[in-house]
C-alpha cells in the first residue's frame, strides 16, 4: 500500500512540475534554481595553491572532487613548469588545469575548449579567480586542417567529455555514439599562429578524446619549439597511437612517463589501455 501511495505521489508531482515548468511563475522558478547552481562555488586547497571553482551539478563536483587524484601526473608535470611560461591547454573543459597552472605557476594560459556546454563554466570559473588577464579562453577545435565542420557530442552535460571534430570516432578509435552535434569552426596549431599572433607555447596538454594526432600533425612548425607535451593516448587505438610516436619522435621529442590518464571503471578495455603521455624536448 505505501509503494502505491508514494507512486501516486511522485506521478501527481510529475505531472504538476510538467504544467508548471512553462507558466510565468515556473519561468522564474527554474531560472531561480539556474543562479543559485550557477553562484555555488567550492574552494580547492591544494600544494598551498587556493582558488575556487563553480559547482553547478554532479559531474562538475565529480570532477572538482577528484581534481587531486584523477589525473596527478598532470599536476605534477604542470609543478615543473618554468615560472611566467606560456602554457596551451588544449581540451580545457571547466577549465581545472588552466586555472591551476595560471595560479602555481604565474602561466599565461591559452584554453582551447570549443564545447558550447563547457565554455560558460571555462569562463566563470576563469572569471571568479581573477585570471581573466592570465587565461584567454578560444572556443575553436584544433585540428590537422583549418575548416567548418561537425563537432560530435555524446553529452550535453556541464562538464562533459568524448566529442570530436571533423571525424566519427572516439578516444578509443571505434565510432562515436553522437547524442548532439553542431558545425563550427575548426583550425591548425600553425594557423592559430599566424592568424592570431598567439604566444608560441612552453607545454602543451592535448586531451580531446581521439584527435590528438591529427592536432599534432597541424602544429608540427610550432610544436618544434616546445619544452614538453602531455597527452592522451590509447594504445588500442594503434593508427593514433603510431602516428603520435612517429610524429613527436620526428620532432625531437622523447617519452619519459606514462600514466594511465583515468580512473573509472578499468574492467572497461579502452580505460585500461587509455594513458597519459609525457614528451619532453631531447
Amino acid at each position: 500500500m505505501k509503494y502505491i501511495i508514494k507512486k501516486i505521489i511522485n506521478y501527481t508531482l510529475l505531472i504538476f512540475f510538467y504544467l508548471f515548468k512553462n507558466t510565468k511563475a515556473g519561468l522564474y522558478f527554474n531560472n531561480s534554481l539556474f543562479n543559485m547552481a550557477m553562484s555555488n562555488h567550492i574552494k580547492i586547497s591544494y600544494k598551498n595553491i587556493n582558488f575556487q571553482l563553480v559547482n553547478p551539478t554532479n559531474l562538475i563536483n565529480y570532477r572538482i572532487k577528484t581534481f587531486h587524484s584523477k589525473e596527478p601526473e598532470t599536476l605534477d608535470w604542470i609543478d615543473k613548469f618554468d615560472d611566467n611560461s606560456i602554457f596551451w591547454d588544449i581540451g580545457a573543459n571547466i577549465g581545472l588545469y588552466s586555472c591551476y597552472a595560471s595560479i602555481k605557476k604565474n602561466c599565461n594560459v591559452f584554453s582551447f575548449e570549443p564545447s558550447v556546454f563547457n565554455l560558460e563554466i571555462l569562463s566563470r570559473n576563469i572569471f571568479i579567480n581573477n585570471l581573466v588577464k592570465k587565461i584567454t579562453i578560444i572556443p575553436l577545435a584544433l585540428n590537422n586542417k583549418t575548416i567548418a565542420s561537425n563537432f560530435s557530442m555524446t553529452s550535453t552535460e556541464l562538464g562533459g567529455a568524448m566529442s570530436t571534430f571533423n571525424e566519427k570516432y572516439g578516444h578509443d578509435g571505434n565510432k562515436l555514439n553522437t547524442i548532439f552535434s553542431y558545425n563550427t569552426l575548426g583550425i591548425t596549431i600553425n594557423d592559430c599562429i599566424d592568424y592570431f599572433n598567439l604566444q608560441l607555447p612552453d607545454y602543451v596538454k592535448i586531451d580531446v578524446d581521439g584527435i590528438e594526432h591529427l592536432i599534432l600533425e597541424g602544429g608540427k612548425e610550432t610544436l618544434i619549439n616546445v619544452k614538453s607535451i602531455l597527452i592522451e593516448v590509447n594504445d588500442e587505438f594503434k593508427f593514433q597511437f603510431n602516428e603520435t610516436k612517429k610524429i613527436l619522435t620526428n620532432l625531437g621529442f622523447k617519452l619519459i612517463k606514462k600514466s594511465h590518464a583515468e580512473y573509472f571503471d578499468f574492467s572497461k578495455t579502452s580505460e585500461k589501455t587509455t594513458y597519459n603521455q609525457i614528451w619532453v624536448k631531447e
